[in-house]
């Protein structure tokens, strides 16, 4: 609908017990962290830094993302943008750097099932998740100057959308 409204009806034929569920999403910008079943925080500091306080083309940052699950769940992920042209380094390809990756922590009593680095972003997935906090560290190499603007930080429980947690990530600046 041009004007964003439209009616929704809805109607049961039959002797069964109908329910329905009905969600609404929306593109856009996260200005605050939401929570509904996962609390996030998000920290990212130098590794390897040229310039005191500021981020240049080559600098290596740890990122931590500090969770806290409000309830067991099964199959969680954890989702974090990187910005664009970055690496984060744990790969094991040519150019990746074990030693910047040396000191990564996990806390808690959580371990991935698998973790993805991929250009966009690191994702971590997780068979089980128990109620409590748990840490997840990743190393990144910044790699091309720029401002770039990130989308959240998300955390999900895969099949139970609902269940989830995000944090908007502060605009990455990288100087040359």
């Amino acid at each position: 609908m041009a004007d964003g409204r439209a009616d929704l009806a809805l109607a049961h034929d039959g002797t069964g017990a109908p329910w329905v569920t009905v969600q609404s999403v929306a593109a856009i910008p996260l200005a605050t962290a939401l929570s509904s079943g996962y609390r996030v925080t998000r920290t990212v500091t130098p590794v390897q830094q040229q310039a005191k306080g500021a981020w240049r083309r080559g600098d290596v940052a740890r990122v931590t993302l500090e969770v806290d699950a409000q309830s067991d769940m099964a199959w969680v992920v954890v989702d974090d943008p990187l910005p664009a042209g970055s690496t984060a380094l744990g790969s094991g390809l040519g150019g990746d750097s074990r030693i910047a990756t040396q000191g990564e922590r996990r806390v808690g009593n959580v371990w991935p099932a698998f973790e993805e680095r991929t250009a966009t972003a690191f994702r971590a997935y997780y068979r089980y998740v128990p109620k409590g906090t748990f840490v997840v560290e990743y190393t990144v190499r910044l790699d091309n100057p720029g401002t770039f603007a990130l989308p959240g930080t998300r955390v999900e429980a895969m099949y139970a959308p609902e269940m989830f947690g995000e944090l908007p990530v502060a605009s990455w600046t990288v100087a040359p």
